[in-house]
């Protein structure tokens, strides 16, 4: 009796222990949702007092709202620098080619995937800007991680330059997008959800420096261009008159508002501390003053005008419609008849009418077409006969163009895509990648020398004539030296024993039965032993005690995490300190400690266990 009672209070003891847990942990999400709504909301400091109640009530939760309280953190301080633009107008348009209706060359852009991006939907429009006549392209395109990043290429002589990344300033590890050169050439516009920012896609701007032949370290745009929400594509146009993005910011998940502002080269900032005030002025209400507004801004393409180039895209807008009319005609009569052949007697019936109606009006349309058509080649004749000269092409373009906006006073024309672009590029040159794999073909490493510090590799064979591709069997990287009259054959860098024993039955897999593990220290052979001995005793911590005694300065758990390695937050002698490590390669570890201190806001050290 007392061994049934122990056991079914230990039971009762773990579903509330558990039942607490739990409770605790649904508490904490419930926080840190309201803490993202709150975010959303502008309200910024109470999205922060949230994330921070959050950790509080549940240390496990500090790591996954740290994201959050750094983005909300973000916005409070931006709070200070917000600056009051004139709106001309705000519009909406399909999330799918919004960027159609910003006034650029017409087939501007090119779809993706192209030559340049080889990716394509991910919900936002994808699409190149690649104008007529341009010789220096700054383009978003996904690495091999499938993160969007800016890349140029420039044309030289008949050439493009193989694409590169522009700098690590406006490298980050999420996406950037849509970049945008300014008319001078002297500032890069982009879109980022990795920069310092408030969550979503915030607009950043960076400037050319001719003393470094640069771009400077990007700034994030502030209030009311950047906000919670995705905010990206900021343009000014080339008369100087206008600013233009998008949002998706108070519209639903299928478009997004373009925004057309006036432009202010020199924008005052001022602290706002009031969220409702905060919230209005990121709604951008247009001002509604006419005389702020100038419609040839966005449509002026240099088209042919006057009164002949009128009656020639009336008379060609009809024949398009005709032409669309015909087209939904046939293909709904085509869908009748497909229905017909398995629909029940009853619908029969009634889909035997509606085909035999649509088939009367049919041959209607195509007379009312064929008349449209011949209207517009006696147009063309008239003109040839008076010695009038339109550019066709350009009449087309502009007749295909949809007006959107004309009773608000300013005009949004839509523009067509582009072919895809064909770019003769030269190709790029490749880094040699020491990973250890196995391929289809083996190489040998384009550099034989041992990197300092303990390396491990997996040694394939001896034998007395060079090795060729097909001895190495598909292994990569090859290491090969000469010892005497013979030639040794190693696979691979390792810094770890851990690391060389994981990979050594993968090397016997592929024929090299009597595969063994040798070590290496400073290039010089040692044993396996003394370099297991070593490799314990030789272990790095990264130190940082961050400035403000709480937390990572932003950057920081980006830097850490491209490391891999764990980090632990602790107290000592009533100082917070974040440790992170251990690391067998002091390289690496110094590495992490340059990338802290750049971020400031804290004192960062490298301490190691063990001797040297």
């Amino acid at each position: 009796m007392k061994k049934i009672t122990l056991e079914f209070f230990i039971i009762i003891s773990t579903l509330l222990v558990s039942g607490l847990k739990a409770g605790s942990q649904t508490i904490v999400d419930r926080i840190i949702a309201q803490a993202d709504s709150a975010r959303l909301s502008y309200d910024f400091p109470k999205a922060v007092e949230l994330c921070q109640k959050a950790a509080e009530l549940d240390s496990t939760a500090a790591v996954r709202v740290e994201d959050l309280r750094i983005i909300s953190d973000n916005g409070l301080s931006m709070m200070d620098f917000c600056s009051r633009p004139v709106v001309v107008a705000r519009q909406a348009f399909p999330l799918k080619d919004f960027l159609l209706y910003y006034p650029l060359s017409n087939h501007g852009w090119r779809k993706s995937p192209n030559q340049l991006d080889s990716l394509g939907g991910e919900g936002l429009a994808q699409a190149v800007y690649f104008p007529e006549g341009a010789k220096d392209l700054y383009y978003s395109a996904t690495d091999e991680n499938g993160i969007r990043n800016i890349y140029r290429t420039v044309l030289e002589d008949s050439l493009w330059t193989a694409p590169t990344l522009i700098n690590e300033q406006l490298t980050s590890s999420s996406d950037e997008i849509y970049p945008m050169l300014s008319p001078d050439g002297e500032s890069l516009y982009f879109a980022s959800k990795g920069l310092y920012g408030m969550g979503g896609y915030d607009l950043y701007v960076s400037r050319w420096n001719a003393e470094t032949g640069d771009w400077d370290i990007p700034v994030n745009m502030g209030f009311p261009y950047s906000s919670p929400y995705d905010d990206f594509l900021f343009m000014n146009t080339e008369d100087g008159r206008y600013s233009i993005f998008a949002s998706n910011r108070g519209c639903g998940k299928d478009s997004v508002l373009i925004y057309v502002l006036e432009y202010d080269s020199m924008p005052v900032r001022e602290a706002i501390s009031d969220i409702n005030a905060l919230k209005e002025l990121a709604t951008l209400t247009p001002a509604r003053d006419p005389s702020r507004m100038d419609n040839g801004a966005a449509v002026n393409d240099n088209d042919t005008s006057g009164e002949e180039a009128r009656r020639y895209m009336d008379k060609m807008k009809e024949v398009r419609s005709l032409r669309d009319s015909v087209s939904r005609f046939s293909k709904g009569i085509e869908n009748l008849r497909a229905e017909f052949s398995s629909a029940s007697e009853e619908r029969k019936a009634a889909l035997s009418e509606e085909i035999l109606s649509k088939e009367l009006q049919l041959p209607v349309l195509n007379d009312s077409l064929q008349k449209a058509v011949k209207g517009l080649q006696a147009l063309e004749m008239e003109f040839l006969a008076n010695g009038i000269v339109l550019d066709i092409s350009k009449l087309q373009d502009r007749a295909d163009k949809d007006v959107v906006g004309a009773s608000t006073g300013y005009t949004f024309s839509r523009n067509s895509y582009g072919p895809a672009p064909l770019l003769a590029m030269r190709k790029p040159e490749r880094k040699f990648d020491y990973s250890f794999m196995i391929l289809p073909e083996g190489r040998f490493a384009e550099d034989n020398t041992l990197p300092e510090g303990i390396v491990y590799q997996i040694q394939m064979f001896t034998q007395s004539r060079k090795a060729t591709v097909a001895d190495l069997k598909g292994l990569s990287p090859v290491f090969e030296k000469k010892s005497g009259s013979r030639y040794i054959c190693s696979a691979g860098l390792f810094r770890t024993y851990a690391d060389a024993l994981s990979n050594l039955n993968k090397v016997k897999r592929q024929g090299f039965r009597t595969a063994e593990i040798r070590a290496y220290k400073d290039g010089e052979s040692i044993s396996v032993t003394s370099a297991r001995k070593l490799e314990s005793e030789r272990l790095y911590t990264v130190v940082f005690y961050p400035e403000n005694g709480q937390s990572l300065p932003d950057g920081a758990m980006d830097a850490i995490r491209e490391t891999g390695m764990d980090v632990a937050k602790s107290v000592e002698n009533g100082s917070v300190v974040f440790k992170v490590g251990p690391f067998h390669d002091k390289t690496e570890a110094e590495g992490l400690v340059s990338a802290l201190k750049s971020l400031g806001s804290g004192d960062c050290s490298l301490t190691l266990s063990g001797s040297e």
